[in-house]
């Protein structure tokens, strides 16, 4: 499965390659309950055909309609929905939304073709637009947080997709990779025992053949990784958290109860591992919300590994998470 950004790239670049028109909408910045994220892009054809969101709602609408009446930008703009109470009602945004955008004609396909080519390799990009001459640049580069205008520039960052590497094709680890990737993530899966390999009926994972460890060491976790173990097995378990707990994963957590969970750090005590490399371990994996089914266990897993997840996203761009203070923002606002 591909993620969603790369999704809609592909499709824009199909579409140029057919002779379409179309535009890229990136939200740059948001205020009060605005339902898109800094980063959401997406595309509208010449023929309002879309792909993407940046509002889940209204705003597509206008966009698309303002696309088969072809008075969208010639050159790249900035966009502003929400301003007032009134465009708020009208475009549907939750009260105290604001979003900008900015939109930019696509006209470049080897450009496109060299960004949809470096997020297939799990490249992490920055996009640069020059809001005055249209020009691109685009440059292979470290996090560096959300998306921003600087002067004449914006810049956007895209990729590589979100993985989850699970270390067991069991019933709970069957469960996780279907839920995982309606979640947009790229699931593999280890499973070095025949006999459970052979009941696997989950289509769209990718597998990883050999024991956990080598395994680990083979896909060389990055910060958009994370490593799940659930074989219900120490040995085969273990084997994945040694190599896990010492790399870039940006989540390692293991199946078990806090019993097991102290044994198996007091293993981990026995090996390479530094107090701070086990202290990342998370066990018993998953937010803890009275679970008991496998269906139940990876709500459970996938929960916990959205939020540290998004805390993560915020503490490198900067952000501090107040949600009492938002939350009260938005009331006040409401209210008036």
């Amino acid at each position: 499965m591909k993620s969603a950004d790369l999704d809609v790239l592909t499709h824009a670049l199909e579409w140029l390659k057919n002779g379409y028109k179309a535009h890229l909408f990136t939200v740059v910045q948001t205020w009060g309950s605005a339902p898109r994220l800094p980063g959401a892009i997406l595309v509208v054809r010449e023929d309002g055909h879309l792909i993407g969101s940046v509002s889940g709602g209204c705003i597509e609408d206008d966009l698309a309609d303002k696309a088969r009446n072809q008075v969208l930008p010639k050159t790249p703009a900035i966009m502003e929905y929400g301003i007032s109470r009134d465009e708020a009602q009208r475009f549907n945004i939750p009260c105290g939304g604001r979003l900008q955008i900015v939109a930019e004609p696509l006209n470049d396909v080897a450009q496109l073709l060299s960004l949809v080519q470096a997020l297939e390799l799990r490249k992490l990009m920055k996009r640069s637009v020059n809001l005055k001459t249209g020009q691109v640049k685009l440059m292979q580069v470290l996090p560096e947080g959300l998306p921003k205008i600087d002067g004449d520039w914006f810049h956007t960052y895209f990729g590589p997709q979100w993985r989850l590497v699970i270390i067991g094709a069991n019933q709970l680890g069957s469960t996780l990779a279907s839920m995982a990737q309606v979640l947009d993530f790229d699931v593999l899966i280890c499973e070095p025992r025949q006999e459970i390999r052979e009941e696997w009926h989950v289509e769209g994972v990718t597998w990883v053949k050999g024991m956990p460890d080598d395994v680990v060491l083979e896909i060389n976790p990055d910060a958009h990784t994370a490593i799940v173990a659930v074989t219900h097995d120490p040995k085969l378990d273990d084997m994945a958290l040694l190599e896990a707990l010492k790399s870039d994963a940006f989540y390692v957590g293991a199946l078990g109860s806090h019993k097991n969970q102290e044994k198996r750090r007091e293993r981990m005590r026995m090996f390479d591992l530094n107090e701070l490399e086990i202290a990342t371990l998370r066990g018993p994996v998953g937010l803890q919300i009275g679970s008991r089914t496998p269906a139940e266990i990876a709500i459970a897993i996938l929960a916990e590994l959205i939020q540290v997840r998004a805390q993560q996203l915020k503490m490198g761009a900067g952000f501090i998470d107040d949600i009492s203070q938002i939350s009260h923002t938005n009331k006040a606002r409401c209210e008036a």
